[in-house]
């Protein structure tokens, strides 16, 4: 009989960019292991390469759209356009309206040999955290179009490394690479998706209310939102926006065995005046997106405005305030699959995710949605 491939994240080497690769069920070491809420092999399911959306789908708002009801455990199967319809009438919503930056980089090393890089976030204004997919050590200078060099200053533990950026030999500030990445820069998509990218995901990978540059991956769920849909969802519901750069740690698998083992990755984030209102009003909070729910969470929690949020919702460490989350499908194993048994338990997550898999939903960044109320 054929053996299916499956889809999981293995270990970051030095010096490379995650990545994903497929393994096969049979050898799977996890495969056995009991279904343990803290368990990181509880995580694990089987899907078929074929659910991978690798594109958008167009019109956006023409997505597919699973409705998870807790009260009774039911399933609903929709299309994106009619969310409003599922909605709670007095509820307030929490958007993220980070932008997706250009973050990576083709370009070559003074030898010659070519190197990618990924930004995935700034330290300050000169010091910038990215992965190199190519072995660089400290000091190396690496060239690209438009005059734009980066040096490697730190070197580190994770696979990450630390460059300074220059145009014409002059030291730049972040805010001063911003628009030069729009010139020479690659949207950063996924890993999994397995291609380059192109002028469609210029426009598809980026929500339509997008204001504040730094993330370097799309808050999905937010993908899904047209123009007029965006309109009018926020005409009849008291909403607000939070901001959260999404960072490449987003794909980081969960490697320990234990996932309370597991050091979640940081972004840096900020709650508007607005949105702190709306969280500390007395209304039910839907989140659109996991970004947004870790985002209000870590200040429910901590209560500052802005900072760097590495907040790991799971089961044992469920939500506080949000009530309902709009999210997409997400990969077996990881931090956002985790995120979403916190709602609705680890059994009836692998209920949910089977039901989506046997009805063909689509996968992944570029995927379907799914509403829990």
């Amino acid at each position: 009989m054929k053996k299916r491939r499956l889809i999981n994240t293995p270990s970051n080497e030095a010096s490379s960019i995650p990545f994903i690769s497929g393994i096969d069920e049979e050898t799977h070491p996890l495969r056995h292991s009991p279904k343990n809420p803290l368990l990181t092999s509880s995580y694990h399911y089987e899907l078929p390469n074929e659910l991978i959306a690798t594109h958008p789908v167009h019109p956006r708002e023409h997505a597919r759209l699973l409705v998870y009801n807790r009260c009774d455990q039911s399933i609903i199967h929709a299309r994106f356009d009619a969310l409003e319809s599922f909605l709670p009438e007095n509820c307030g919503i929490i958007f993220n309206d980070t932008k997706v930056i250009k973050a990576r980089l083709y370009g070559n090393k003074e030898s010659g040999g070519a190197i990618e890089l990924l930004i995935n976030r700034p330290h300050d204004a000169h010091n910038i955290n990215v992965y190199i997919k190519g072995r660089v050590r400290t000091d190396t200078l690496l060239h690209f179009a438009s005059g734009i060099n980066a040096r490697v200053v730190a070197l580190h533990d994770d696979g990450s490394r630390d460059v300074n950026f220059y145009r014409e030999n002059v030291l730049i500030r972040f805010e001063e690479l911003l628009p030069l990445l729009d010139l020479i820069g690659h949207i950063p998509l996924p890993p999994y998706l397995g291609r380059e990218d192109n002028a469609e995901d210029e426009r598809e990978y980026q929500s339509v209310f997008a204001q504040h540059e730094g993330a370097v991956a799309a808050p999905t769920a937010s993908l899904h939102f047209s123009d007029a849909l965006f309109d009018a969802v926020c005409s009849k519901h008291p909403h607000a926006f939070v901001t959260l750069h999404v960072g490449s740690g987003t794909f980081k698998p969960v490697e320990a065995a234990v996932i309370t083992d597991h050091p979640m990755h940081s972004e840096y984030y900020s709650v508007s005046d607005e949105a702190d209102k709306l969280i500390q009003s007395d209304l039910p909070l839907l989140s659109i997106g996991t970004t947004s729910t870790r985002t209000v969470e870590f200040y429910v929690r901590n209560h500052k405005l802005q900072g760097e949020a590495n907040l790991f919702l799971h089961p044992n460490n469920p939500p506080l305030r949000v009530n309902h989350l709009l999210t997409n499908f997400h990969l077996p194993q990881s931090t956002l699959l985790m995120l979403v048994a916190s709602f609705v338990g680890l059994e009836e997550t692998h209920r949910i995710y089977q039901e989506a898999i046997e009805q063909k939903y689509r996968f992944f960044s570029y995927g379907d949605a799914m509403l829990i109320l």
